[in-house]
């Protein structure tokens, strides 16, 4: 059974050195959108797995083991840590996931916040680096725009509309600076 207070306790440091818009309030955005997209469908996701890589996805990539073994010490067997792991895998990656909830989880990581959300991220992640506004804007121009993508039928319009939204705000700031 999963105690979310100790999730928290082992996830946390692993954001603590993190930017401001990566931290466990990101954290809290993504767990929201899993939870929009999974109240308004009526997929039947293992949801334990779904939330352990929600907290897991931020540090996947630098800390497996570790994760692994805290599951481990939790005494998850080695079919969930493997989904778990996966799953949290799948959400950092361009390909399209396998399992139904590392699409879950993908797409809610694209749309967290909402269709403003990645253009407030952007500027704000470029300021916080020390990035002037055209550099931001440089970044935001190669890395940023239609870069995005969804893989769930009811995600794939709001992240159309996400896109749509960057591209004119972009289009207009640039447009006006330039």
């Amino acid at each position: 059974m999963l105690n979310e207070q100790a999730l928290i306790e082992f996830a946390e440091p692993y954001y603590a050195d993190k930017d401001i818009m990566h931290n466990m309030w990101h954290i809290e955005l993504v767990k929201k959108m899993v939870n929009r997209i999974l109240a308004g469908s009526s997929y039947s996701v293992d949801e334990e797995c779904l939330l352990l890589a929600t907290y897991f996805h931020g540090f996947i990539y630098r800390a497996e083991e570790k994760i692994k073994q805290w599951m481990r010490e939790q005494d998850y067997d080695e079919a969930v840590i493997a989904k778990t792991v996966q799953i949290a895998w799948e959400s950092q990656r361009s390909e399209i996931p396998e399992t139904l909830e590392g699409k879950i989880l993908h797409d809610a990581h694209v749309l967290e916040g909402g269709k403003t959300y990645l253009v407030v991220k952007t500027l704000i992640t470029g300021a916080v680096r020390g990035q002037s506004l055209l550099d931001t804007l440089k970044y935001m121009e190669g890395n940023v725009l239609d870069k995005n993508s969804c893989y769930l039928p009811e995600t794939i319009p709001l992240c159309e509309e996400m896109n749509e939204y960057t591209n004119r705000f972009f289009e207009e700031l640039t447009e006006g600076i330039r």
